[in-house]
């Protein structure tokens, strides 16, 4: 199930597991598909560092040069979206969800075009297919 982008251009879809099972399974699929995992973030850990509560969230800072670059070749300031990211979060009622940004709204944001349209077509096919595979059964 994908939700339409809205406005902020987030992409968020129910995870059948924990938010570290969650990541857990985006990072191994990623890692699968030949992606670099540039960096993984325990929100909710650095929160208890500081005496402050925080639902578990995670996040997985994720990609590819091969498939980056051309979007950041059409206009640089893509590189702000770029790498990947993907968090996964419980809710208030104790269901994960699992949010990254919606390829065509980094396109939009950016003002990309016609130079980098099957760069961000790639991206979104890939974050689809992983997406779907690290919440579902």
């Amino acid at each position: 199930m994908r939700m339409n982008m809205s406005e902020d251009g987030l992409i968020t879809i129910p995870s059948g597991f924990l938010v570290k099972e969650t990541i857990d399974r985006l990072e191994s699929l990623a890692k699968s598909h030949g992606l670099t995992i540039f960096a993984r973030v325990d929100h909710a850990g650095g929160a208890a560092q500081v005496g402050m509560p925080l639902r578990p969230t995670e996040l997985l800072i994720f990609g590819n040069p091969k498939g980056g670059t051309p979007v950041m070749q059409d206009h640089q300031t893509a590189g702000l979206d770029l790498p990947l990211k993907a968090l996964a979060w419980e809710d208030a009622n104790g269901k994960v969800w699992l949010t990254h940004d919606d390829p065509a709204w980094i396109a939009k944001r950016h003002g990309l075009g016609e130079k980098s349209a099957a760069a961000i077509a790639a991206i979104e096919a890939g974050m689809t297919l992983l997406t779907k595979a690290a919440t579902r059964s």
